[in-house]
């Protein structure tokens, strides 16, 4: 850093100011020159300016001078700061006498000057003072008189132009009025001055920008004049406007440098292409450079002088605005610009001259930006002024390598005249910096001067240059700075220093992933070790180099080269061999194994074949390749048993990411580009295409630096980690392999005995005589399974559904496992009575193995008896599969009685097979379960087969009178049609009075899928019919797909009670009286006969269903109550809709009921429901009873043993629920019995008129529709 006792150069404020004249009465003028001078600025104005600019408040100062005809402006004459801007005459003139005698003639003389040469902005200022009106009484005139007869001689039109001030040195009110009243005046006129002769100047410099393309237009004169005009805003203080007029300046210059460097010069141009001569860098301490400017002025300007002239001027306006750090932003573009231009214009220097004016310039730059800033701010903007101590530092460096100041022996001649030459160019040291001890040129004169001198200014710039970049979190240049430090450290002859500048940018560029420059930095590194004598390191960066796809062809064979020659140096095997990481060597693409599985039953011949990368440029000889196997035998299956789908499955080929060696590894690379193409259009034409390019979406991204290191098991280390083979591990060999370029195939045969788990690949290791290239860590991890597995027996269904009463053929798979089946081997199966096996003497048997191939076919021998079947097995390897057909039949269970249990061979009970509905199909499974001794086990095998019933039946009792029918219902519900045939119903205990006669007319017919077939018989008996009839529905039926099948049988056994006709219904409706037909809306009569058709049974007398109908001993006769219910949606009933009926108990006994009912609808309508139910007094003393006609009016009555819709049918008397409470006190806690009904069976109580329909007419009113049309 720049030393702070230095002295501070002064920083320049603009002296000039605009000019004034000042004519008439000087004695009077320097009176009133003070406190005009001070008042003038004080109060701002308002200056609106022309091109619609946006208005300023100004404060206007004056540079007052005694009007001489020298000062006004000659023709031609553009200079604006000696312009007058505005003329005022001064006077103090009361008395007439001298007025006409010499003050007229002097005004008139003065005003003939300014119109002589165009001047119009004056003013003419009357002072009057007290005290000369005193001296004066006789000859005075009023003060208006004599300001009106100026007006008359000199401002006919322009009365404003004359101005009275009275008795402004007086502190009155009158005068501090008229004071104010002048300055406002004087402050107009002066701004209506500038603002016209401004803009007539901008107007003129405008004209001669737009003379640019005409012959003899010189840019140096067209500089002057638009200086002149930021000459006169920086006058007025506008620093940002003076500042535009530079930056205008400095745009239009650089245009003209592009044009040329495309091939249109400017013929004003080839002054600035002349040699450059000298090269003293920027001088920032001269407000102006007043010898550069008069040498532009003069059109003998060199192109770096007229660049530093404008920076200059630049730089004290941004000062002046307090922008200090733009001013440091502005000199690395002016400096990186100023190279290029050079260039374009092919101006020709002494080599080392342009990297000279570099230098002093930056360093002028940061001295006088210190110059304006205290340490705080310097501190805390090291962002703005870093770039240029960098950019110093390069130039320095490529000074001190032309000079020959790094190398170890010191300059030659041909460096000391170079030196000479360029110091030569310098010239003179300024006057502004010649006290100052650490100026920029006597540090470059210094450090020019000897080889320790350069070292510790090169060395001072670059480490302040580091530690800058670093405190601002920029590595990226930092390690270019310690890179560019590193290789003149490696130029003098230092490795050791240069190693470590070279580690950290290394690992920087690994880390984010910079490929070339990893590569160019790897070469430095290789150097900087071999000199070291750093062989373990050396090697690893010749293997990275070698691989390096960014290197020659020439490049990468002589690093290979140097890892051989190592490699045959030494043949001593007890000599330590040096390790290097193989990811620079070759790189694991794939592994697979063979046979394409990794979990293989224990003695298996397994291999693996690895595929390697090998990166090296030419072929390599591998004394060995070795592979590290473990084996975890804790993980193998207890008792040595494994079963096949609950092994960890593990894949038989596993690939391997690749990763770029010059590059930073996988894991850590970044985002991939996101590239997007852009194109501009010309706004004429859209079809006409201007320009094309691309562009990063994700800069951000891309370029963001990455903090995380990369893994150690990568070859991107600097420095790489040590490594070390797994003793304790075995090792699979593989000599004498040569690994060509490219990718290489190497098959290791891996051990397969034990049980376990196997990981391969733990650590894979490739030795080259004294060099072995290791993989310590692999990733995926790569394991494969050696496992022993029992023999298991499996029975499975051919199709999807097994069907109970048909044959079926199951597929039996014996996995043998690591049993082998000898010759004489046999499974026992136990016969069961429901399944039968039925198979032939023989079967074929197929033979597969581990892989699924079939291996051999052979013959199985079947011998059944009472109890077993026995099947012989052929010889079979372990770990094959023996596949083979059986054909079983199921037999359909037909009644619901369970058999004893029979028990299996094995000792064990077999329970009946327990059956069940399938929840999709409907179809009653069976659950078979079968056991089969195994010649490798002492235990029986359980086998369990489940089978479906393909058909559903169900039975209904039908009823005509007193004749009785029996309906059965027999569906398909299997996706398979049958044909059905031989159908028949039996009693089971055959009675002989008993007789079932079929009404059945087809012998055989289709029953074809989710269809049913209904069979329906006659049933007649001579004596008494039995109360429960045992029925038994056999029918035989077939497959219909099969061409030839044998019937099979069917069996549905099913019970039948209380068959006999009890009672007859008849019910009749008969319309009003005196009407033939019933009416909507009237009341018609039901007459309803209720009729015994047999006498009571014991089982009805059980049920209580008599009772003895009076309460006397005289009274013999017994009856049955029922209780009758009628109901229907198109009719209401009026009165009691259900009743009591006795009836007695002789056969054919018979009562009548009326019940009056209206119909709701007309037309023809169904007979109401009638329904009968018995009535079962209760148990209890009629005595603590209820009335029963209350209980039936209040419908307190309870069915028993009622489906579901028939109490829906009956809601209309049983609602309010069948228990009822009674009384108070401690009989409300207990339920009294209540009478109940039970229903009548099916077919025994017949109603004759169930589907009846009466007809139904509407009623006879008259009604008025009225109707309006619109």
């Amino acid at each position: 850093m720049m030393e702070p006792q230095e002295e501070k150069p002064i920083i320049y404020t603009m002296e000039n100011k605009p000019i004034v004249t000042c004519a008439g009465d000087q004695a009077l003028f320097s009176s009133l020159y003070t406190p005009l001078a001070q008042q003038l600025p004080r109060e701002p104005m308002e200056w609106k300016r022309s091109y619609g600019r946006a208005p300023k408040m100004i404060h206007l100062e004056a540079n007052f001078v005694q009007f001489k005809e020298e000062l006004l402006p000659k023709e031609g004459n553009k200079a604006l700061l000696t312009f007058p801007f505005l003329h005022i005459y001064w006077t103090d003139c009361c008395d007439t006498e001298v007025y006409k005698a010499s003050v007229r003639d002097n005004m008139m003389r003065w005003q003939g000057n300014l119109r002589l040469h165009g001047s119009a902005d004056w003013v003419i200022v009357v002072v009057e003072t007290s005290d000369a009106k005193k001296k004066n009484k006789t000859n005075i005139l009023p003060r208006s008189s004599l300001v009106d007869k100026i007006r008359n001689d000199f401002c006919n039109k322009q009365n404003d132009r004359c101005v009275v001030l009275s008795d402004p040195l007086k502190n009155s009110s009158r005068s501090q009025e008229s004071w104010s009243a002048f300055l406002l005046k004087l402050r107009t006129l002066l701004l209506m001055s500038f603002t016209q002769n401004l803009g007539r100047f901008d107007e003129d410099m405008r004209t001669l920008r737009e003379k640019r393309n005409q012959p003899g237009w010189s840019f140096c004169d067209y500089f002057m004049v638009q200086e002149e005009l930021a000459f006169v805003f920086e006058m007025l203080q506008q620093f940002e406007d003076a500042l535009l007029q530079y930056d205008e300046l400095d745009a239009l210059f650089t245009q003209y440098v592009l044009n040329f460097g495309a091939g249109d010069g400017a013929n004003w141009l080839g002054s600035f292409c002349s040699p450059v001569k000298s090269w003293t860098g920027l001088l920032l301490r001269r407000p102006i450079d007043m010898e550069k400017r008069d040498g532009i002025q003069r059109g003998q300007a060199s192109l770096l002088e007229l660049r530093s002239y404008l920076f200059c001027r630049q730089c004290t306006l941004l000062i002046f605005l307090q922008r200090p750090w733009e001013v440091t932003q502005r000199a690395l573009e002016l400096l990186h610009n100023c190279v290029q231009e050079l260039c374009l214009l092919e101006v020709s220097m002494l080599e080392g001259a342009l990297d000279c004016w570099v230098f002093l310039s930056c360093l002028e730059v940061l001295h006088r930006i210190e110059g304006c800033c205290d340490q705080a701010q310097l501190e805390a903007n090291v962002s703005h002024t870093v770039g240029l101590w960098a950019y110093a530092t390069d130039k320095l460096k490529s000074l001190g390598y032309m000079c020959g100041l790094v190398s170890e022996k010191g300059p030659l001649s041909l460096e000391l005249n170079r030196t000479v030459d360029l110091l030569a160019g310098l010239g003179d040291e300024k006057a502004e910096t010649v006290h100052s001890l650490q100026s920029p040129y006597k540090k470059l004169k210094e450090a020019l001067s000897s080889v320790e001198a350069f070292e510790r200014h090169y060395l001072e710039l670059s480490h302040a240059a580091v530690e800058m970049y670093t405190a601002i979190g920029r590595m990226r240049s930092a390690r270019l700075v310690g890179k560019s430090l590193a290789e003149f450290y490696m130029r003098k002859g230092d490795p050791e220093q240069a190693e470590s500048f070279l580690q950290n940018a290394l690992g920087s560029y690994v880390s984010e992933g910079w490929s070339l420059p990893v590569t160019h930095t790897r070469k430095q590194m290789a150097e900087c070790q071999k000199l070291l004598g750093k062989t373990e390191n050396y090697l690893q960066t010749s293997a990275l180099l070698a691989g390096d796809a960014n290197l020659t062809n020439e490049e990468r064979i002589h690093f290979c080269q140097e890892i051989l020659t190592f490699a045959d140096q030494s043949t001593d095997s007890k000599a330590q061999k040096v390790a290097l990481s193989m990811s620079s060597f070759a790189q694991l693409k794939q592994l697979q194994f063979r046979p394409a599985t990794a979990t293989v039953h224990s003695g298996t011949a397994l291999q693996v074949e690895l595929c390697l990368r090998s990166l090296m440029p030419v072929a390599v000889p591998l004394e060995q390749l070795a592979v590290s196997v473990h084996v975890n035998l804790e993980q193998g299956e207890t008792n040595g048993k494994t079963r096949g789908p609950q092994r960890r499955p593990y894949p038989g080929t596993v690939l391997f990411r690749l990763g770029n060696s010059s590059a930073m590894p996988p894991s850590a690379a970044g985002p991939s580009l996101e590239l997007e193409e852009i194109q501009h259009r010309s706004p004429s034409d859209p079809r006409t295409l201007n320009s094309t390019g691309m562009v990063c979406k994700n800069t951000h991204l891309v370029m963001r630096r990455h903090d995380s290191s990369p893994s150690p098991d990568t070859p991107n280390l600097v420095s790489p980690v040590p490594v070390v083979m797994d003793d304790g591990a075995k090792m699979l060999m593989s000599g004498d392999v040569t690994l060509l370029p490219g990718n290489n195939s190497i098959v290791f045969s891996v051990p397969s005995q034990e049980l376990g788990t196997y990981t391969l690949l733990r650590q894979l290791c490739a030795t080259v005589g004294q060099v072995q290239f290791v993989l310590p860590h692999i990733s995926p991890l790569v394991q494969y399974e050696v496992y022993s597995q029992e023999p298991q027996l499996t029975v499975e269904p051919l199709t999807d559904q097994l069907l109970a009463g048909l044959p079926q053929r199951a597929k039996v798979r014996l996995q043998t496992g690591h049993y082998t089946v000898k010759k004489g081997d046999a499974l026992q199966l136990t016969n069961i009575d429901s399944i039968p096996i039925l198979t032939s003497s023989s079967c074929p048997a197929t033979i597969f193995n581990s892989t699924a191939e079939r291996v051999d076919e052979s013959v199985l021998f079947i011998q059944s008896s009472d109890k077993v079947t026995s099947i012989s097995l052929p010889p079979t390897p372990p770990y094959h599969t023996l596949e083979f057909q059986l054909e079983v039949l199921c037999v359909i269970p037909s009644d619901p009685v369970r058999p004893e249990n029979q028990r299996l061979t094995n000792g064990e009970i077999h329970h009946r097979p327990r059956s069940y509905s399938h929840p999709d199909n409907h179809m009653t499974a069976i659950n078979q379960r079968m056991s089969v001794d195994c010649p490798w086990s002492i235990y029986s095998t359980p086998i369990s087969l489940t089978f479906y019933i393909p058909f559903k039946a169900k039975h209904s009792l039908l009823s005509a009178g007193n004749r009785n029918y029996i309906q059965v219902c027999l569906q398909n519900v299997s996706d398979v049609n049958f044909h059905l045939m031989d159908q028949r119903l039996t009693e089971k205990h055959h009675e002989s009075s008993l007789e079932l006669q079929s009404l059945n007319t087809k012998a055989q017919q289709l029953v074809c899928s989710k269809q049913s077939v209904y069979c329906v018989w006659d049933v007649r008996w001579k004596e008494n019919m039995p109360v429960c009839l045992q029925c038994v529905f056999s029918a035989s039926f077939s497959s219909a797909s099969e061409e030839v099948s044998a019937f099979k049988p069917y069996h549905y056994e099913f019970q039948l009670e209380r068959v006999t006709t009890l009672y007859s219904v008849r019910a009749e409706i008969m319309p009003a009286a005196g009407q033939q037909n019933c009416h909507s809306g009237s009341l018609c009569g039901l007459e309803m006969s209720i009729t015994r058709l047999a006498e009571p049974d014991d089982d009805e007398e059980d049920d209580g269903g008599t009772e003895e109908k009076g309460q006397t001993e005289t009274e013999e006769v017994c009856s049955t109550k029922l209780m009758y219910e009628v109901a229907g949606s198109s009719w209401v009933v009026y009165g009691r809709s259900s009743g009591l009926v006795s009836m007695p108990a002789d056969a054919n006994a018979n009562h009548r009921v009326q019940v009056e009912l209206m119909p709701l609808f007309a037309g023809h309508l169904p007979f109401p429901d009638i329904k009968v139910f018995k009535y079962l007094p209760p148990s209890a003393n009629s005595a603590s009873q209820p009335d029963t006609d209350s209980c039936v009016e209040n419908g307190m009555l309870s069915l028993i043993d009622r489906p579901l819709d028939d109490q829906g049918d009956t809601a209309s008397f049983c609602s309010q629920g069948s228990v009822h409470s009674v009384g108070s006190g401690e009989q409300q806690s207990r339920v009294l019995p209540m009478p109940r009904l039970e229903p009548f069976s099916p077919g025994q109580v017949f109603n004759h008129s169930q589907g009846c329909q009466v007809l139904v007419l509407p009623s006879t009113d008259d009604c008025v529709l009225e109707i309006n049309a619109t």
